[in-house]
């Protein structure tokens, strides 16, 4: 069992829940925050003190008249660690989080504290024992992607990636974290716990971008992946 495994091995289903307009994480992706909010800074002072977990979840559409309140959030979402944090002296924090797991909430019981808690369950991949069909897959994706991107550092950088040990599951989610996709897509994204499924729409996801970037739309294609 690894760091990972353990720690949602342990994980009691209380998450403590950061809501954020058009962001969504994916399980091993890293995000830099910045908080700012009374309510945000008292759930990193009680994420550090205990054991570090957040669930980054997205709002949904018409969050702005009940910001302050509590607006409506997608019920799946990223459970995730801080990995490194710094107290400004100001109160506020700059963080380094780390997607762990998929989770969905399944409500949040009244509490005390300035944010909202939920209890949730932890959501698992499944994928089919056909290694020919996630291989064809895995090679489909290789195909839509690696011959658009100039950069030949960069395409080989991706290509390691194509043809090491991750598992078809995770890449789908690392290129949907980079790749420009609309934050209503990588959400379908998060919340497809079928491995094929997940591919397939990436695939079709990244096809869409790459029909819209040659129709004169001005977006900016190849993305500009990261090489961390």
């Amino acid at each position: 069992m690894n760091k990972d495994q353990a720690i949602i091995e342990t994980f009691d289903g209380r998450a403590r829940l950061f809501p954020l307009p058009g962001m969504v994480l994916y399980p091993q992706s890293i995000q830099p925050l910045h908080i700012f909010e009374q309510r945000y800074r008292q759930m990193t002072a009680d994420a550090l003190s205990s054991d570090r977990l957040i669930a980054l979840t997205m709002l949904q559409p018409g969050w702005e008249e009940t910001y302050d309140d509590r607006p409506e959030i997608f019920a799946v979402c990223c459970l995730g660690q801080i990995v490194a944090d710094q107290l400004l002296p100001d109160g506020r924090y700059n963080l380094i989080f780390r997607g762990l797991t998929r989770v969905r909430i399944l409500d949040e019981p009244p509490t005390k504290k300035l944010y909202r808690i939920g209890s949730v369950e932890v959501l698992v991949d499944t994928a089919t024992d056909d290694i020919a069909k996630l291989m064809s897959l895995r090679t489909k994706l290789a195909d839509a992607i690696l011959p658009r991107i100039s950069s030949i550092p960069l395409r080989e950088h991706l290509s390691e990636y194509f043809h090491g040990e991750l598992s078809l599951g995770p890449l789908c989610d690392m290129l949907a974290f980079t790749l420009p996709l609309s934050p209503e897509v990588r959400q379908e994204l998060l919340e497809e716990i079928a491995v094929t499924e997940r591919a397939r729409r990436l695939i079709e996801a990244f096809h869409e971008i790459a029909a819209g970037a040659g129709s004169g739309s001005g977006k900016k294609f190849p993305p500009d992946f990261s090489s961390n």
